[in-house]
């Protein structure tokens, strides 16, 4: 791959629909750099992994001031980064509360902060936040997740707002159920705590969807390619819903 080929960011890139987005941004002819706390199993071909905490700001910005540096460009950030957490604001310990917003906010944060300078100086490039259905409604027994995401809706319209005149585009991406490790986690977590049958609960997801099943990492994948790509110039500060039909009910 040429040293001229675009160049995309990606947090927490390593599994589920993280990867799929470095694998469809390297099909789409990028060089991909993800950061995460943990390596690819198998890392798709112009592919890199650097090791980063994306709660740390220092860390954060070490990674991509080396990336600007090496590659001399970044076109795309696609800050995916997160985690789920199942509670009530009275079963969320401020312990709990930090930690999920230390991860999905604050690591959404350092990673555009850090991009922004390189963008401005080559007055171009394309933002993506990995949101969820749950910035767009509310959800039982998800207070600090539900909370975190609509956070991350806001941060993808102001951050829009903001570096328009500098021709840097901003979206939020807001998948539904997709099946995913961090989809699988959560169900055996709930199998664990009420004795429910795994396949059941599985069917039953599957039929809430207004399609009838449950979206694919590599759907996503192709929406947030889109989002980064020319066709989509005259788009910025959305919240793109991709959870087949769900939030329209």
């Amino acid at each position: 791959m040429q040293q001229s080929s675009p160049v995309c960011v990606v947090t927490g890139g390593s599994l589920g629909i993280g990867l799929a987005v470095c694998e469809k941004f390297v099909s789409g002819g990028y060089q991909v750099i993800n950061l995460d706390i943990r390596d690819f199993d198998s890392p798709p071909e112009h592919a890199h992994w650097m090791q980063c905490d994306v709660t740390s700001a220092a860390a954060v910005s070490d990674c991509i001031s080396d990336i600007a540096a090496r590659f001399g460009r970044i076109d795309c950030l696609v800050s995916n980064a997160g985690m789920h957490f199942s509670a009530t604001i009275e079963d969320t310990t401020p312990e709990d509360f930090e930690k999920v917003f230390s991860l999905n906010v604050k690591g959404a944060y350092h990673a555009v902060r850090a991009v922004l300078p390189v963008m401005k100086q080559a007055n171009k490039g394309a933002i993506i936040i990995m949101a969820s259905d749950q910035a767009i409604i509310g959800k039982r027994n998800s207070f600090a997740y539900n909370l975190s995401k609509a956070a991350l809706a806001s941060m993808a319209k102001t951050t829009a707002l903001d570096y328009a005149p500098y021709n840097i585009r901003a979206n939020a991406v807001c998948p539904g159920t997709i099946e995913t490790p961090l989809y699988h986690n959560a169900i055996d977590k709930y199998v664990a705590a009420s004795g429910a049958d795994k396949a059941e609960v599985h069917a039953e997801e599957a039929a809430a969807q207004p399609l009838g099943r449950l979206g694919q990492p590599e759907e996503v994948a192709a929406l947030t390619f889109f989002l980064a790509s020319d066709d989509a110039a005259f788009i910025t500060g959305s919240l793109q819903s991709i959870d087949g039909g769900y939030t329209t009910q």
